[in-house]
């Protein structure tokens, strides 16, 4: 291989070591790589206070979703601060969900965006119990008749 040459992915067009310039990387772009890696964890229902999904809602119904929702950065130079707020899935311990967040969001940022995360906070709002706080659905338990 050729020493003025760096090593690309498969696909990817050759780019000499000696290339220089800058790149910039959005609050947006990172909080939404962060949300990502948050929502995949199991137990997390939602992401964002009562007020920001129901703001979400309205979006998702004009077509326009955030997928950052819940999620907050502060981006520097070559540092990055995360914070999520979700509402939790019931039966789930809610510090060892947190713990879990906190360890996807983090590798995921690091690995995906490239800038050092120095910390990752995680604020658990609600708890979401299955049938109990759902919208009117034909699954909601009922009180049987007297």
């Amino acid at each position: 291989m050729d020493n003025d040459q760096a090593i690309q992915p498969a696909g990817a067009a050759s780019v000499p070591m000696m290339a220089t310039g800058r790149t910039t990387i959005s609050e947006t772009a990172v909080a939404k790589v962060a949300a990502i890696a948050a929502r995949k964890v199991p137990g997390v229902y939602a992401l964002g206070s009562g007020t920001g999904r129901a703001l979400g809602a309205l979006r998702d119904v004009v077509g326009a979703s955030d997928l950052a929702q819940g999620v907050h950065v502060e981006v520097g130079e070559i540092q990055v601060a995360v914070d999520v707020n979700l509402v939790a899935e019931y039966g789930y311990p809610l510090t060892a969900l947190a713990d879990q967040v906190r360890a996807a969001v983090f590798a995921s940022v690091n690995a995906l965006v490239g800038l050092e995360v120095i910390e990752v906070n995680v604020e658990i709002n609600d708890v979401h119990v299955p049938g109990l706080n759902d919208p009117k659905s034909a699954e909601k338990p009922r009180p049987a008749a007297s």
